[in-house]
This record gives structure tokens, sequence and C-alpha cells, in this order.
């Protein structure tokens, strides 16, 4: 099941499929410190991310 419209750029995510496509059902993403605002996307991170090597 790939995510329509969800562009990953990280191969190394045992999400990432061929055309930098992402395979979760979903994603979650979170601000860098907590909190529920960030200012900037380098305030943000996602928490869907697993490495392929887990």
């Amino acid at each position: 099941m790939t995510l329509s419209g969800v562009k990953c750029t990280v191969s190394n995510c045992k999400y990432w499929k061929s055309g930098e496509n992402c395979d979760a059902s979903a994603i979650q993403v979170n601000v860098d410190g907590g909190g529920a605002s960030a200012r900037q996307s380098e305030q943000t991170n996602c928490q869907t991310f697993q490495s392929k090597n887990s």
C-alpha cells in the first residue's frame, strides 16, 4: 500500500519504495523537543522512520 502523494527520499527506511514512495499505512510527524507547532521544517521529524536493518 503506497501512500498517495507522500514522497520519501530516505532510501534506508523500511517503508521506502522505488520511485521515492512511502509504503507505510500511515505516517507520524512530530515537533522536535515536543510541543504542537514548528516554525521551520527542520524543527520536525518523521516518527514513522524505521531502518531497513532493524
